[in-house]
């Protein structure tokens, strides 16, 4: 593969994983989704996550993938300062290797050769002067040069939405209610308020949903413009675009007019921007001694409301999907009494419930009879309203590429399978059914190859999950 073929690739996976990273406000999920995509998406051997405690003194393990997936071993809670891991968090200091058994830090140079560990690279996820966690990823192959900036921008998009689940989860202990208002369930004007305290902000415009992943810059940005000094900030949403315009105080320490004074003041959120199809840009003005920052999403134009109705098995399911529903102009409905509704569900219990059901994968492995549609987690707001039209025109969606759909058991397998979930043998089946023990086989062996199973006991755990069953 050519060299930019290969950037180019690793920058599409890069974007991938920043989109997963932005569809919850759990800590411990958004870390395990994040070294999963390092090891799944670029071939990382381990790739680990310790975030700083409140104390400010220990790094705990909180996410590990690939060849170790426990958080409770050796290096579990790590002190600040205390093995690279703790001095990269305490320095604040990236650090790449391509001959990890050779590095003089190395607690276990036999471990690396055991396991043909060759690179390392460990990343403080850190922003302004706030230290969030470490990032560290184990390699069999060396790390080429140009995939570090890919890294090192998907560690700032990380740590963008770690700190916004920081700030969720505060909000969560401040309030003594029954259903605390958070963060994350404010308006973005609300939010953006919060954030930059004194600041006042004039909202031009109606208010409407945004991607999550828009919402974590918008808030990025604020915290950046609190820094700053921010003494005016308009949020401003028309027809085709939503735009946040302020002003503020030039860095003392950086001359607006050296050469990347704005990298050096907002980092990576810039080409994170890019990713999400926005555009900030950063401008001075020597006559007042300020900036002015600009960002901007382009909005899909005016949609038709096609109607939605989620019942999910968790309420973080139910939050998340309701929100991608709101950003890809769905109005979410409650009401259970119109079959012809498109029904968004993982609940076997609902199938008669609605015509039009929207199967989530949650890899069960078994597509339930009935259903219109098949999508999974990493769903997009444009596909969510794809599918939404889709059923809604009589078709389907999802179904003609999955190699998991159930297929239909003869009433004699059917049978057969009944008597099987009870415990009975071959034998006392084949008295029960009277046919030879040979049939019984026969039928058990068919039955494993409709529900492409290994064994008959996988493909009775299959019928029985696909029935609304816990084994």
């Amino acid at each position: 593969m050519l060299e930019h073929t290969k950037l180019v690739w690793d920058l599409q996976q890069a974007n991938r994983m920043a989109q997963s990273l932005s569809r919850t406000l759990d800590l411990a999920e958004i870390s395990d989704s994040a070294t999963t995509g390092l090891v799944r998406h670029f071939d990382f051997a381990l790739a680990r996550i310790w975030l700083l405690e409140p104390d400010r003194e220990i790094l705990r393990l909180v996410a590990s993938s690939g060849m170790y997936t426990r958080t409770d071993g050796t290096f579990s809670r790590i002190p600040m300062g205390a093995y690279k891991i703790g001095r990269i968090a305490q320095n604040r200091v990236s650090l790449v290797s391509n001959n990890v058994a050779n590095e003089s830090w190395i607690r276990y140079p036999e471990w690396a050769i055991a396991n043909r560990i060759h690179s390392f690279a460990g990343y403080p996820l850190a922003s302004a002067d706030k230290l969030i966690g470490v990032l560290a990823v184990f390699g069999n192959h060396p790390i080429r040069g140009e995939f570090l900036e890919v890294l090192s921008s998907l560690c700032t998009t990380l740590t963008v939405a770690l700190e916004i689940a920081t700030l969720h989860q505060q909000e969560k202990l401040k309030t003594q209610v029954s259903r605390p208002i958070t963060l994350a369930e404010l308006s973005l004007s609300d939010a953006l308020a919060y954030l930059l305290g004194r600041t006042k902000i004039t909202v031009m415009g109606t208010e409407r949903c945004l991607d999550l992943s828009q919402i974590q810059l918008f808030l990025k940005v604020a915290e950046i413009l609190k820094t700053l000094d921010c003494s005016y900030c308009r949020l401003t949403y028309d027809v085709n675009s939503v735009s946040l315009i302020a002003i503020a105080a030039t860095v003392p320490e950086i001359p607006a007019r050296q050469p990347g004074w704005e990298r050096a003041v907002f980092g990576n959120l810039f080409s994170i921007a890019s990713y999400s199809g926005g555009i900030l840009e950063v401008n001075s003005e020597d006559s007042i001694k300020a900036i002015q920052i600009s960002l901007k999403f382009s909005a899909p134009g005016k949609l038709l409301k096609l109607p939605l109705r989620i019942q999910c098995h968790s309420r973080l399911l139910q939050s998340g999907f309701s929100q991608l529903a709101c950003s890809a102009g769905l109005v979410v409905c409650s009401s259970d009494d119109d079959e012809r509704m498109p029904l968004l569900t993982d609940l076997t219990s609902l199938m008669t419930t609605s015509d039009l059901i929207i199967w989530v994968d949650r890899s069960s492995q078994i597509v339930p009879d009935g259903v219109k549609a098949q999508i999974d987690l990493e769903i997009t707001s444009e596909q969510l309203r794809e599918v939404v039209s889709t059923v809604i025109d009589g078709n389907t969606w999802g179904l003609e590429n999955s190699s998991y759909r159930q297929q239909i058991l003869s009433p004699r397998e059917q049978g057969v399978m009944r008597l099987l979930a009870t415990g009975l043998r071959d034998r006392d089946i084949a008295k029960k059914l009277f046919i030879s023990d040979s049939t019984v086989k026969f039928h058990i062996n068919n039955i494993v190859d409709k529900l492409e199973a290994k064994t008959r006991l996988e493909a009775l755990y299959k019928l029985m999950r696909i029935n609304g069953l816990e084994i």
